[in-house]
């Protein structure tokens, strides 16, 4: 893995989520920052020949961006800023094959779920560690690695239950017992559905590896129980990205029944 290069003073820590044609020449671009969290940037000329910008601004790369000062000397006083420069920062090239569809999964969820201008240094972390993670051989660790995302995420934006808990009576979990874990009711116990089961051992857990904020605790805590967490935070980030599912998760799906065929 390359090394990171040391950040020039007055820039933010960046990545590039999405990018819209803005005119023949520039581009909006809609970055996920340490700093300010989710903003909008117009950057004039990326789509010149000429541009240093066109090898710059590319999904999944650290970067090192700088923001043009508002009409009132502050860069965050605009819904749309405009970029003045953009430096890589260093750290692995871009990941192919099912790596980049995962980490443009993790852009389109925090696209969809994220305010702008409402920074998460804690989540920009996690997403910063978690896509070396996708790009590797273990498939158990690239899928640890997405449901620990997807609790920081869901944590961070205040919509994840306290995990140590059942949601309704604020009894505390029994770490034998089973437990659901729903987008309308939290942590509740088992009625005889079809809702994914999660033992109380399992959400212990989690409670405890989100409490102290470290994200590899939080990834060995996912591995325990891969199936039935990847079934229930499914759930959850259904019901609150709405009734519009995610274009990757469609398009992963269609690439695997293309596998499937193939593999007749």
């Amino acid at each position: 893995m390359a090394a990171r290069t040391p950040r020039p003073p007055a820039t933010l820590e960046a990545y590039v989520l999405h990018r819209y044609d803005w005119s023949e020449t520039s581009l909006i671009l809609e970055l996920f920052t340490r700093e300010q969290g989710r903003i909008a940037v117009a950057a004039k000329g990326a789509k010149r020949p000429s541009s240093q910008l066109r090898s710059v601004l590319l999904p999944l790369q650290r970067l090192h961006v700088a923001l043009a000062r508002g009409a009132g000397g502050d860069a965050a006083a605009t819904e749309v800023h405009t970029l003045r420069s953009a430096e890589w920062a260093g750290g692995p090239p871009m990941p192919g094959g099912a790596a980049l569809f995962a980490g443009f999964y993790l852009n389109e969820l925090l696209l969809k779920l994220l305010a702008r201008h409402d920074p998460h240094p804690l989540l920009f972390d996690a997403y910063a560690t978690s896509l070396p993670e996708l790009a590797g051989r273990d498939d158990a660790a690239r899928e640890a690695a997405l449901r620990a995302f997807e609790l920081t995420l869901l944590r961070e934006t205040g919509v994840l239950p306290e995990l140590d808990i059942v949601t309704q009576t604020q009894q505390p979990l029994q770490a034998g017992r089973a437990y659901r874990l729903l987008p309308e009711a939290g942590v509740a116990e088992p009625l005889g559905d079809d809702a994914p089961a999660l033992s109380g051992q399992v959400l212990l857990q989690l409670q405890a590896a989100l409490q102290h904020g470290g994200i590899e605790p939080l990834r060995q805590a996912c591995g325990a129980a891969l199936p039935e967490l990847k079934a229930a935070l499914r759930g959850l980030l259904h019901y609150h990205l709405g009734a519009v599912p995610l274009r990757t998760r469609n398009a992963l799906l269609d690439l695997q029944r293309l596998h499937d065929m193939h593999a007749r």
